[in-house]
């Protein structure tokens, strides 16, 4: 298989050594975790319901301390290290544009107004919505919400991306957009993304490895490289080569369930 990581990978490497989660209530949601993820990489990390995945990407992003072991983030150079975080909903604020809302990371960066809404503003026409600059979250459909919290995740530049199921609420068609401009935006910035969903189709999509996780205490019962050219468009979901990888993964996600 052709190596389907970005040619100029310039993204953080991660890695997880022995991480346990144990919450207050004593219920165990990651047990003894290791995890490498290489620089420029695209994983997309799958199981049950409530088996860690959420807990697993917040423990990474520094939202989440583990309870035990070590999660880092190695940087790809000494000057610059952002990690962006796209959750479930979009969390737009409903009194800003979407250019302005796009624009915060960077204001709250210090950063002046006209560069802040000239990369915002690009950000936007990256995800198709050059469009809705001057308009209000109530006035968008919820895939453009998720358009919109996507390019705020990018206006950062980040070296490591991190998405919790951003677009399961979704209809197919949309989803399925959104997963294309998705796999473009990484492959031409070289960002580590790790991506948490429910959906085999949606992982063997977008990734190049699938991480499957138990149900919990969660813990990896299979780690594969997604064995599909790295250009990958919609006609990609109808061959047997796609159908072939997506049961693959179907039937790791069985075995992790069990």
């Amino acid at each position: 298989m052709t190596d389907a990581s970005p040619t100029a990978a310039k993204g953080s490497s991660v890695t997880l050594r022995g991480v346990r989660k144990v919450f207050p209530n004593g219920v165990v949601a990651v047990e003894e975790m290791d995890l490498e993820v290489k620089a420029g990489e695209f994983v997309a990390i799958l199981g049950p319901s409530g088996c860690g995945k959420s807990t697993l990407l917040r423990i990474i992003a520094g939202l989440e301390k583990p309870t035990g072991g070590v999660a880092q983030i190695h940087r790809p150079d000494a000057g610059r290290f952002d990690v962006a975080y796209v959750f479930q909903d979009a969390h737009l604020l409903p009194w800003r544009t979407v250019l302005s809302n796009a624009a915060l990371p960077l204001e709250l960066q210090g950063v002046e107004r006209a560069r802040r809404r000239e990369v915002a503003t690009e950000a936007l026409v990256k995800v198709g919505l050059e469009d809705a600059l001057e308009r209000y979250p109530a006035q968008l459909s919820g895939g453009m919400r998720m358009r919109v919290s996507l390019a705020r995740a990018m206006v950062t530049d980040p070296t490591l991306l991190l998405l919790d199921e951003p677009f399961a609420a979704l209809d197919e068609i949309t989803r399925q957009r959104l997963d294309e401009q998705l796999r473009e935006l990484w492959r031409a910035r070289g960002m580590t993304v790790i991506f948490v969903t429910h959906s085999t189709s949606e992982a063997v999509f977008l990734a190049d490895r699938a991480v499957v996780m138990s149900k919990r205490p969660g813990r990896i019962v299979v780690d594969r490289a997604v064995e599909l050219p790295p250009e990958r468009v919609g006609e990609l979901r109808a061959t047997a080569a796609f159908a072939r990888e997506t049961h693959l993964v179907y039937e790791a996600l069985v075995q992790g369930d069990a």
